[in-house]
């Protein structure tokens, strides 16, 4: 029989099984940033302990970093503070690190993919919700706490306990202003907050075959938001012409060498699944969130529940304190919602295809009066690549303010932060109160060409009727 790629590589990485039925599974690569990392080093100091691997984990800043100025001293004293604990923990370690002055800084997620570090058929964890991101290029990539990222530092591996796995088979073509985001949240929709736990996600189907490594990583970022513990896709010639060429890819001989190694770790034919789910990529709609989970979304053409609508007790409660928190009036439409900000970055959205997209339709339109837009590169070299297209001054024309490389208003740990309950129309990953850093901010999730679209008609609007897709 057959085995997923799930199998294969959490086999590979096995150390043994510790007494608790939990797997010692080995680290291949360790990613960390300045907000979960200080404690887990300091807890190394405690101990008298090292680094067991430096030259595996590579170090960015990310959470905390301003994007409108990055001059040092940063105006916050805990991101400063942050900021060269990193720069100490680095050094003395001998960690690599990508720090604001390497040209290399951004995102976790967008960083370790655009240097080649994120590489098939791998363990990858970081200190982040959204590391299932790795899982685009063939890679098991967790998440994990501060504590799991001390026992990494020290030993390169942590306790696991093994999943199962379900494949999400997406077939068929997406429909004109349809986007890889919209997909991510109609699979959280269809299954659940909650429907991923115990499982990895194994996304295929033809609609998978056709996407491009950074749709890929889109709807692979979201697998925790669905209660899965990981996602992927299995590595391909796509995967590997994105890989080929970057500065940690292997070179030479080795080149041909990886490649045979990362086709033999694709899921085989005859192996056999936990649970498979089949989706009608045509019955996808632009999707965006109504609630305060990523898994209340609706299509934009649909009405916002109403709690009449809930079948269980559990759901009513829920949809009454979503609809209490977020203003909506249930059973309403969700089209022509007001907005008051909207944000297009993070490290599901931020990445130069991204902003390609949006700007061939906002190029020689506006922002709608009274609406605060920014777009937020996800890497210093997304951001240079991007103007060398002159995306920046698309955007910047339309009235968007482009940003540096960082977090942002994703979750806010920075200067950008809404203010009382503005209503922000984001192409980030979660929509839990608070999020965005008001405790009354409310958030709606969508695709960045949706965003554009509220952004310019100042409510949440149909892109496709907006920009005639």
């Amino acid at each position: 029989m057959g085995k997923t790629l799930f199998a294969k590589v959490w086999e590979s990485h096995s150390v043994g099984t510790l007494a608790n039925g939990q797997t010692q599974l080995l680290i291949d690569t360790h990613l960390v940033h300045e907000v979960t990392s200080p404690q887990a080093f300091g807890m190394l100091r405690d101990l008298g302990l090292k680094v067991a691997y430096p030259h595996r984990t590579f170090a960015t800043v990310d959470h905390i970093v301003p994007t409108d100025s990055q001059v040092a001293p940063f105006a916050d004293p805990l991101a400063e503070e942050m900021i060269q604990e990193l720069n100490k923990n680095a050094k003395e370690t001998g960690i690599t690190y990508f720090n604001l002055a390497s040209g290399k800084q951004g995102i976790v997620h967008v960083v370790g993919p655009e240097q080649g570090i994120t590489q098939p058929g791998t363990t990858i964890a970081c200190g982040d919700s959204h590391t299932a991101t790795h899982g685009a290029f063939g890679a098991i990539a967790f998440g994990i706490g501060t504590t799991q990222v001390r026992d990494v530092l020290a030993t390169q591996t942590m306790a696991l306990s093994v999943m199962k796995v379900r494949r999400i088979n997406v077939d068929g073509q997406l429909k004109p202003g349809v986007y890889s985001k919209d997909v991510a949240l109609h699979i959280i929709r269809l299954l659940g907050a909650g429907g991923g736990k115990g499982y990895a996600y194994e996304y295929g189907g033809s609609l998978f075959d056709s996407f491009t490594m950074e749709e890929r990583m889109t709807v692979c970022n979201m697998a925790i938001e669905g209660g899965a513990r990981c996602g992927y896709v299995n590595p391909d010639e796509k995967t590997f012409e994105y890989l080929k060429g970057r500065p940690y890819s292997p070179k030479d001989a080795e080149w041909d060498k990886a490649v045979a190694q990362w086709r033999a770790v694709a899921s085989d034919k005859d192996c056999v699944y936990d649970d498979v789910v089949n989706i009608k990529a045509e019955d996808i709609p632009p999707t965006v969130t109504w609630g305060v989970s990523p898994d209340q979304a609706i299509a934009v053409t649909e009405n916002v529940p109403s709690v009449a609508d809930a079948k269980t007790a559990t759901q009513r409660e829920s949809t009454e304190e979503a609809l209490a928190y977020m203003k909506l009036q249930g059973g309403a439409p969700i089209k022509g919602t007001k907005i008051d900000v909207a944000f297009i970055g993070s490290c599901t959205n931020g990445r130069l295809s991204d902003f390609r997209e949006v700007a061939k339709f906002i190029k020689g339109r506006k922002v709608a009066a009274g609406v605060k837009a920014i777009a937020v590169p996800g890497s210093q070299i997304v951001d240079v690549l991007a103007k060398q297209e002159g995306l920046d001054k698309i955007f910047s024309e339309a009235g968007f303010e482009w940003r540096a490389a960082g977090c942002s208003m994703c979750l806010a740990m920075n200067p950008d932060k809404l203010i009382g309950d503005q209503l922000c129309a984001s192409s980030s990953n979660r929509n839990f109160k608070g999020r965005q850093g008001s405790p009354t901010g409310r958030t709606v999730l969508m695709s960045p060409v949706m965003v554009a679209a509220a952004a310019l008609s100042g409510s949440i609007a149909d892109a496709r009727e907006v920009f005639a897709i």
